[in-house]
């Protein structure tokens, strides 16, 4: 059992040459938002912008896209068509994501599912879409309730999927809220190997398992306070940060849940109960240092 902690800042961050050109550090695609959620997305792509990532570029639908636009000049957001994804965006994300492919040499990830609905059409556009790429992706929120009606979709790709309890048992059928952490662990592995991916289970014990590994690996720092809404968005993104830097899941995984889990801890110890998703983001300069 691999214990995660800041000596993994030492593997995750090379020395960049003076010779660096944008992309080289990589291109984060972030997939979500819709008529109703906006800031998911945001979150998640603010999240990477501040762990090291060169790019990100967020499709979302119309009206999120054009708020998210508004948010910071560091965002880039591409507006689809209709209020929610539906099934005419296809061709747009598979196209993006190629070209994002192409202008990045590889050095790209996905992010899908913040903010994006449950509706069956959205559910079945994020199913093909996976079923389509071969791109590294975190597959976080909305984008996880499609997922569990066809599970087949992630069997042997770079998929990281990161649910919290509910979500698992929606992915699993497993109940482990009640659980020890010891019946925990050994449920998460057998999971990510039933289902031929890499999951990192979020909560007070985040449980990384990779079905290319007999060893798991635990990250046990975070806060209460990290139960308001945006923390699972922010992982999202930086763990689609190291993806897109060129990191495997199974590493990429473990640095996000630290990251993650110690920014917000500092955010909180600062702001107790009045911390949100952006106090945990403006932190991670100072887990970096």
């Amino acid at each position: 059992m691999i214990k995660v902690g800041k000596n993994i800042l030492k593997e995750v961050y090379k020395q960049r040459s003076p010779d660096v050109h944008k992309y080289d550090f990589g291109l984060l695609l972030v997939i979500g938002g819709g008529e109703f959620y906006t800031g998911s997305p945001t979150l998640a792509a603010l999240a990477a912008f501040k762990t090291g990532v060169d790019m990100v570029r967020i499709l979302a639908p119309k009206r999120a896209a054009d708020i998210i636009a508004t948010f910071s000049p560091n965002l880039a957001a591409y507006p689809l068509k209709g209020k929610w994804l539906e099934g005419e965006d296809l061709p747009t994300l598979i196209s993006m994501a190629e070209s994002a492919e192409r202008v990045a040499h590889g050095k790209t990830a996905i992010v899908i599912g913040g903010g994006l609905g449950r509706t069956e059409e959205t559910k079945e556009t994020i199913i093909k879409f996976l079923s389509q790429v071969s791109t590294k992706a975190v597959i976080d929120a909305d984008a996880i309730y499609a997922v569990a009606k066809k599970p087949q979709v992630l069997e042997n790709k770079p998929f990281l999927i990161t649910p919290h309890a509910y979500e698992f048992f929606v992915l699993t059928g497993k109940e482990i809220l009640a659980k020890k952490d010891e019946e925990k662990i050994k449920i998460v592995k057998e999971e990510a190997q039933r289902l031929k991916t890499t999951i990192l289970l979020k909560g007070k014990l985040d449980i990384i398992a990779d079905f290319k590994r007999d060893e798991i690996a635990i990250s046990k720092y975070g806060h209460p306070s990290m139960s308001v809404g945006g923390t699972g968005d922010t992982l999202a993104g930086i763990a689609g940060c190291f993806l897109a830097r060129g990191e495997n899941c199974f590493k990429a995984a473990g640095a996000a849940a630290y990251i993650n889990g110690s920014a917000g801890e500092r955010a909180a110890k600062k702001l107790g109960e009045t911390m949100t998703a952006t106090d945990l983001i403006e932190e991670i300069p100072n887990i970096l240092k």
